[in-house]
Order: structure tokens, then C-alpha cells, then sequence
């Protein structure tokens, strides 16, 4: 969903449940999440979120100018990198005790390897027994181009890079290369099968649209 404050599009994802109380939270990543008690209207969120549009706004300004002025990584105990959607100093990921920034560097690079090769290999279980498919492998790359992919010969790869990224984010990625297995083109066949596990997959896409540059080293 979305709404328009200003200049400015906001798109937010809603999870509902058995909550009393509609609130609003904004990840340090600029996720945008509204969580509502269940049954309550598309208009009441909306409406509600345009209430709070300015705050969301500033909140989000924020975090832009923040992830710009991450672009260049300090290699120090304080410097902050992204893992599963949240700033971290460095210290608080890998042993900082090294020679050199490159030796840094490659320590927080195989970290984030077996962070993702945990995550995904989590994560994917669930989505294997909803979607009725299983890859016949899956690794964890290194790609420059690609959040994942899924060969001909039902191999799936990732790129480590999604460790840096939200949880639920990386679930997108997830179904989409799994539902690759079934749909190798991006038919409407493929979308609709995406959009039964994951119907808000859009706002995913946005979000590794507008913030992937920021999930580098």
C-alpha cells in the first residue's frame, strides 16, 4: 500500500493481527510497517498513515541522508554495516583485531556468507512446502547484478548481499526464485503464483529498488 506525502511516495507494508491498538513503525532500513488488529479497513489505514505522513516523512529523510553518508565504509570498531535490516558497528559483526581495512573487508564479506547461507537455507523450508517445489541445490554468491536466480537445471543461487537486508525482504527474494522452478519467464502465471505466498511482493521489490545500493561493502 501507499499513500502521497508531498513530494514523496510512502509505500508500507500491514500485518495484521490480534492486536486493540493500530501503530506504526519505520525500520532503520526506512521499511515502513503498519500494524493493524484484524479486520481493520484499508480506508482506516490509510487514513491513519496520512495522519502521520510529515513524521514518516522526516523519519525517512533521515535515514536517506544516514545511508548516504555510510556510502563510504569506515573499517573501524564503530563503523555501521547492515545485517538482516539493522546498523550494527562493526565490532558488534566480526572480530575487528586485523592488519589491514582489506583484511577487515574480507572477514565482514564471509561473515555475511554464513549469515545468508543460514538464513536462506531457514527460511526456504517453509516456502518449499507451500509452493510444493524443491531446488536441486542452492548456494550463496557473489553477484553485482542479481538478488538471486534460478538456472534451467533447478539450481537457485543468492547473493550474500541479501544479509544485509530485512528478513521479510529476503523471503521475497525467496518465493521469487522458487517460483522459478515452476515459471521460468515472468508471465502472469509467475506473478500470480509470487502473489499467492507473498500478495504485498511489490513493496519488497520497491524496497531492494530504492535501498540495495546501501547493502554493499
Amino acid at each position: 500500500m501507499k499513500i502521497t506525502q508531498g513530494q514523496r511516495i510512502i509505500n508500507f507494508q500491514v500485518e495484521y493481527g490480534p492486536r486493540k491498538k493500530l501503530s506504526i513503525h519505520v525500520d532503520p532500513t526506512g521499511l515502513v510497517t503498519v500494524k493493524a488488529p484484524n479486520g481493520t479497513s484499508e480506508e482506516t489505514i490509510v487514513h491513519v498513515v496520512q495522519q502521520h505522513g510529515e513524521r514518516i516523512s522526516a523519519q525517512l529523510d533521515a535515514i536517506e541522508k544516514s545511508r548516504d553518508a555510510s556510502f563510504i565504509r569506515e573499517y573501524e570498531d564503530q563503523g555501521r554495516f547492515l545485517h538482516l535490516g539493522r546498523y550494527y558497528s562493526l565490532k558488534e559483526l566480526i572480530d575487528t583485531t586485523a592488519e589491514s581495512e582489506d583484511e577487515l573487508r574480507q572477514r565482514l564479506k564471509k561473515f555475511y556468507f554464513a549469515s545468508c547461507k543460514k538464513v536462506v537455507s531457514e527460511r526456504i523450508k517453509g516456502y518449499q512446502r507451500q509452493l510444493k517445489l524443491t531446488p536441486k541445490s542452492i548456494e550463496i554468491v557473489d553477484s553485482s547484478k542479481k538478488w538471486g536466480s534460478c538456472s534451467s537445471s533447478k539450481q537457485l543461487e543468492f547473493n550474500y548481499r541479501l544479509a544485509m537486508a530485512p528478513i521479510e525482504v529476503i523471503d521475497y527474494v525467496i518465493v521469487h526464485e522458487l517460483c522459478h522452478l515452476a515459471h521460468m519467464n515472468h508471465d502472469r502465471s509467475f506473478w500470480r503464483l509470487v502473489g499467492s505466498v507473498m500478495p504485498d511482493y511489490k513493496e519488497k521489490e520497491a524496497f531492494l529498488a530504492r535501498y540495495g545500493q546501501a547493502m554493499t561493502l
